[in-house]
């Protein structure tokens, strides 16, 4: 049987120049064998060069991430700096919150409640475990999460304390607000509060349940607290009678005025002019029959009096 004859080429070789030039002849399986090699030589190129790109973009992704990184563990560090600061200013509003609690009449708040504040993170949170694998930047994260809750704490204990502060002193102060702490007009004590005295009309012994204060006729009485007036009368012996009910079971009562100047249901504040001292009724001379009732009995209006008058 005969083989058929393999195919040829001839490639021409022409130099530059004045040089002969030169005829090569190649055979079919040569061309297949440089034609395989050229494409196995382009295939180590592609994949050399695929390789190479992909490490370079690899080493560009993971110098933007260390970058990332280095930037989010800078911010942590200085939110973890200004956290101490924060710290700082709560501690210094809890010590402000012991003198408020003691101002108020509130015991001071319990160490132990204090400490509610201090500590790692209440309860389980699903990152936890997660930043706690996350090697330095993970452990900074945590860290923070930490402070930040137990500021949370800290900043909500102090709220209840003081809004329970406020409270009280809120109602203290609307106590103060009741409390006749003024003389209601300008003169001197002529007659004491007594349990018995004699009365310098009637010549009876009798209590004297309040004070009488001698002033000019027509001069001005001031409410010794805030208050509702409660009653406006002509009353036997005391002649022209206001009372003013201030609450918390505080009763005034201004007898022998001349004038009144507020009517039944007025609201009046500490300072307010409510009458004008008279002579009316059983009196001598003009003066102010001032009395002073708690929880339904008389006391000393001279025990309500202070030195240093509150305000309002």
């Amino acid at each position: 049987m005969r083989h058929k004859a393999e195919r040829k080429w001839t490639v021409m070789l022409v130099p530059h120049g004045s040089g002969a030039s030169r005829a090569v002849e190649v055979s079919q399986t040569v061309v297949k064998a440089l034609a395989g090699f050229g494409s196995a030589l382009a295939l180590l190129f592609l994949v050399l060069g695929g390789a190479a790109l992909s490490r370079g973009i690899n080493i560009t992704h993971s110098r933007a991430l260390e970058h990332e990184n280095r930037l989010l563990a800078d911010e942590i560090q200085r939110l973890r700096e200004r956290m101490v600061g924060l710290r700082d200013t709560l501690n210094t509003i809890g010590q402000r919150e012991q003198e408020l609690r003691l101002l108020a009449g509130l015991s001071p708040t319990d160490v132990a409640v204090q400490q509610a504040g201090i500590g790692g993170p209440a309860g389980t949170w699903s990152e936890r475990d997660s930043l706690s694998a996350s090697g330095r930047l993970g452990a900074q994260a945590l860290a923070a999460r930490t402070d930040v809750d137990a500021l949370s704490r800290r900043a909500n204990i102090l709220v209840r304390s003081l809004t329970e502060a406020y409270d009280s002193l809120s109602s203290h102060q609307a106590r103060f607000a009741a409390t006749p702490s003024i003389m209601p007009t300008k003169g001197w004590l002529s007659s004491a509060f007594a349990a018995e005295r004699v009365h310098p009309i009637l010549h009876l012994a009798r209590p004297h349940e309040g004070i009488d204060v001698s002033a000019p006729m027509g001069a001005e009485i001031e409410a010794p607290a805030a208050g509702i007036v409660t009653d406006v009368k002509w009353e036997e012996g005391y002649g022209n009678m206001l009372t003013v009910d201030h609450g918390y079971g505080l009763v005034t009562r201004y007898a022998h005025c001349s004038k009144i100047l507020v009517a039944r249901g007025t609201r009046v504040k500490r300072g307010q002019k409510v009458a004008l001292v008279g002579s009316t009724g059983l009196s001598t001379g003009p003066h102010l029959h001032y009395e002073v009732w708690v929880n339904g009995k008389p006391v000393n209006p001279m025990k309500y009096v202070l030195p240093d008058a509150i305000v309002d």
